[in-house]
């Protein structure tokens, strides 16, 4: 297929696959399941190699995103999401079971009695706790009182994403561990069995205490982004996904990229040192970005030529890639465009 012209999302094929073959042998060995969070990608070709490599299944955000998933042939998904169950998603997700084994998240008690007066037996639930990150999930000591609400409940579930932060991984990590461990016996107190114990994120990947947790739930391991560069998760040779850009000015010294916030995204974190890095200037940073501009100090390095091109890596690559209808798969023979197939599926 032809080259796309600039800005595209592209994948280096080879690093994306060392990627999900490094995690998946890794939860191999420790005798957890990975159940990695396709919201990252989105993308049913990267969710397949997922799998073929040993995922148990997958996890999606939205029911929207689980329909898309199934359609193609998943059958076991995970809405990592504390659901409110109306009659609408209700009847989403009974039809989706008809096709996949589906588990949703709950965190309080009326939430699970909703969602079990509404679905039966045909849905299962996990438990969400919260762990430190101060999001969704309840306090670990009750997780039973939500059990016991009315919906079948196969375990308990968190995301400590306050390892998102730098120097916190190790510390998340613990908390997770604490948060699950108390709310696993809680739920073993009102005689109900956690099958599942489930965690994880990239930034603590490598810290979970698979002692405690039965899986892990990470996503942007995949392909990394900025964000896990900064925190000194992985290195650039991790990177799986860039935006192609071209160089279009050398305004002020500076270089000019075509790559705006409407293709990188435009989250930038508390500790992020810019907008975006560039794949083979580690020392480069993104320092201004409008819709279709990305201003890029390259530290004293030469400016590469205009017309030329270059790779960016977007701060948080889920975002990206939901403003993209296509990644562009590069094995080394040529791009192969793959879609985005749950782009936009917020619901």
């Amino acid at each position: 297929m032809s080259t796309p012209p600039t800005p595209y999302l592209r994948v280096d094929v080879a690093r994306l696959r060392s990627n999900i073959e490094s995690a998946a042998a890794r939860a191999a060995a420790a005798g957890v399941t990975l159940r990695p969070h396709v919201k990252t990608h989105k993308c049913l070709e990267i969710a397949r190699m997922q799998v073929e490599a040993g995922a148990s299944g997958i996890t999606v955000a939205t029911i929207g995103e689980a329909e898309v998933f199934a359609e193609a042939g998943f059958d076991d998904v995970f809405i990592a999401y504390p659901l409110w169950v109306d009659d609408a998603a209700a009847e989403r997700l009974r039809t989706l079971a008809d096709r996949a084994r589906v588990t949703i998240g709950v965190d309080s008690p009326a939430g699970a009695a909703n969602a079990g007066r509404r679905l039966g037996d045909r849905v299962s639930a996990l438990v969400e706790v919260d762990s430190g990150h101060h999001r969704s999930g309840g306090p670990p000591e009750r997780a039973a009182d939500v059990a016991r609400a009315g919906v079948e409940v196969r375990g308990v579930f968190t995301f400590p994403g306050h390892s998102y932060a730098p120097g916190g991984r190790a510390a998340a990590a613990q908390d997770e561990a604490r948060a699950l461990t108390v709310a696993a016996g809680a739920l073993r107190a009102a005689g109900i069995e956690p099958r599942v114990v489930s965690g994880g994120s990239t930034p603590s990947l490598a810290a979970s205490d698979t002692d405690v947790l039965t899986e892990l739930r990470p996503g942007v391991y995949v392909v990394n982004d900025a964000q896990q560069w900064e925190l000194g998760t992985v290195g650039p040779e991790h990177v799986a996904l860039t935006c192609r850009a071209t160089v279009v000015s050398h305004a002020g010294g500076r270089l000019v990229l075509d790559s705006g916030s409407k293709v990188l995204g435009a989250d930038r974190a508390t500790y992020a040192s810019g907008h975006g890095r560039l794949l083979e200037h580690p020392e480069a940073r993104v320092v201004q970005l409008s819709e279709h501009h990305a201003v890029v100090d390259l530290a004293g390095a030469p400016l590469p030529a205009l017309g030329s091109q270059v790779d960016v890596v977007p701060n948080h690559v889920c975002n990206a890639v939901n403003l993209v209808d296509d990644l562009w798969a590069d094995g080394g023979d040529g791009l192969v465009r793959w879609p985005v197939a749950g782009r936009g599926r917020n619901s």
